[in-house]
């Protein structure tokens, strides 16, 4: 769908359905993915992050990469949607997130975000996730997240209506 404000730009929605997940719900190992292709997006609208890396083709084909490459945090903010929204889900609350950014992402390319349980820690109801962004077999972005989980016993929180 092309974007009122801004033609040309096209974006394609991307909704993932709700999963609460409570922290009593959580195990090692436990997986979550995303697939996403990279658009041309709003980001920089949105952030002001205007660098034209990402926004003038003459300008990064003058560079390492010869094209425009997606903003970085772009690719990181699909790994907050697998946390938001699928694992554990809505209630969770980012603590920390370490990101190493391996390797350009490209507009077109399809980004494969994937996030699992790597520890528990039940004295804190905190959850340490491994997290990986790839483009084909390629590790674009990796990092770990920690999260506060809420515990069933304890959430007051009513589902979500979307």
């Amino acid at each position: 769908m092309e974007h009122a404000e801004n033609p040309g730009y096209r974006c394609a929605p991307m909704i993932l359905a709700l999963r609460i997940l409570y922290f009593e719900d959580l195990s090692v190992g436990m997986t979550e993915t995303l697939s996403k292709t990279i658009a041309s997006s709003g980001f920089a609208q949105l952030t002001g992050d205007r660098n034209p890396i990402h926004l003038s083709e003459h300008f990064a084909a003058k560079t390492q990469f010869g094209r425009r490459i997606a903003h970085g945090l772009y690719t990181a903010s699909l790994i907050s949607a697998v946390l938001g929204t699928r694992l554990p889900g809505p209630g969770a609350v980012y603590i920390s997130q370490t990101l190493n950014f391996r390797a350009p992402v490209r507009i077109g390319d399809r980004v494969d975000v994937t996030v699992t349980v790597a520890e528990l820690i039940p004295a804190r109801q905190r959850a340490r996730l491994a997290c990986s962004c790839k483009v084909g077999d390629d590790i674009v972005l990796d990092g770990e997240a920690l999260v506060k989980v809420p515990a069933a016993a304890k959430s007051k929180r009513p589902l979500p209506q979307v």
